[in-house]
């Protein structure tokens, strides 16, 4: 049995697809985007605020599917340029513990609404 998750917290979708989809005990989320949820526009022109738009974003769809980031299992980071990494990943792992999910950070040409930072996650729902 799968579950959509939906949080006015995070930014709606802006195409055919869940914010967040629960299916058994995990939490698949979509790649989140630094937009402001309540206006539906960018946060920040640079790569900091960006990137903690996105965390803040993905953190309401955790909590809306009854999940943290401790429970992150594995994160997919895409980046309009790779120069970003070290600043990504400086604000990245302040959201998690001491074992940090799996995941893979790749350069893209392009991100939705010619974003920075796009990041998607899957996390356990605890029981």
């Amino acid at each position: 049995m799968r579950k959509a998750i939906h949080t006015d917290h995070a930014p709606a979708a802006i195409g055919p697809y869940s914010q967040a989809i629960v299916h058994n005990d995990l939490v698949y989320i979509s790649g989140q985007i630094p937009f402001d949820p309540k206006t539906m526009t960018l946060v920040g022109e640079g790569i900091e605020e960006q990137t903690h738009q996105v965390m803040k974003n993905l953190g309401a769809v955790l909590e809306a599917a009854g999940s943290s980031f401790d429970h992150a299992i594995k994160c997919s980071i895409f980046l309009a340029d790779m120069g970003d990494f070290a600043t990504v990943n400086e604000i990245y792992a302040k959201s998690f513990g001491e074992i940090p999910p799996a995941r893979e950070t790749v350069a893209v040409k392009t991100l939705p609404k010619e974003v920075l930072v796009e990041i998607s996650m899957i996390a356990e729902v605890p029981a």
